[in-house]
This record gives C-alpha cells, sequence and structure tokens, in this order.
C-alpha cells in the first residue's frame, strides 16, 4: 500500500457549463499578523468531472492529480451537498 501525500480541499462549483470540467471557489481563511483581522482568501480552481456529476452550487471534495490539460491539475473526490 503506497501512501500518498496529495492535497484534498472542499469547495463550492460555481460553473458547470464545459464538458468535464467544473469551476470550484476554495475559500481559506487566516489572521493577519500584525493586526489579527481574519481575512479570507478565495481560489478558483479548474477541476476534472469525468462523468459529469457534479453541478452548480454543490459542495465538492477535490485532490491534486497529474496535469490533465494546462488549467486543471485536479480532480473530484467526492461530492459533500448536492443543491
Amino acid at each position: 500500500m503506497q501512501k500518498t501525500n496529495r492535497k484534498t480541499l472542499i469547495g463550492e462549483v460555481v460553473s458547470d457549463k464545459c464538458d468535464m470540467t467544473r469551476v470550484v471557489l476554495v475559500k481559506r481563511s487566516s489572521m493577519h499578523p500584525l493586526y489579527k483581522k481574519k481575512i479570507i482568501k478565495k481560489v478558483k480552481i479548474m477541476i476534472h468531472d469525468k462523468e459529469n456529476r457534479s453541478k452548480q452550487g454543490d459542495s465538492v471534495k477535490i485532490t491534486e492529480c497529474r496535469p490533465i490539460s494546462k488549467r486543471k491539475k485536479w480532480t473530484l473526490l467526492d461530492i459533500l451537498n448536492k443543491k
């Protein structure tokens, strides 16, 4: 059994217009070191969804994979909440 060091993230599908591709918005929060204010960082990630299972508004779990195209380096792992 191999141990993998692949990252997993949780985000929300914001676009499902392309075939086998979804755009997922991932939010991360951290504390500013000087001002102690909560900062929310957002990033849009293109993921590979081979079976087109997820729809816009779904909460999904994604994982790193080999590069599938220029901007797709993540794949769908599981759908947490259906809209």
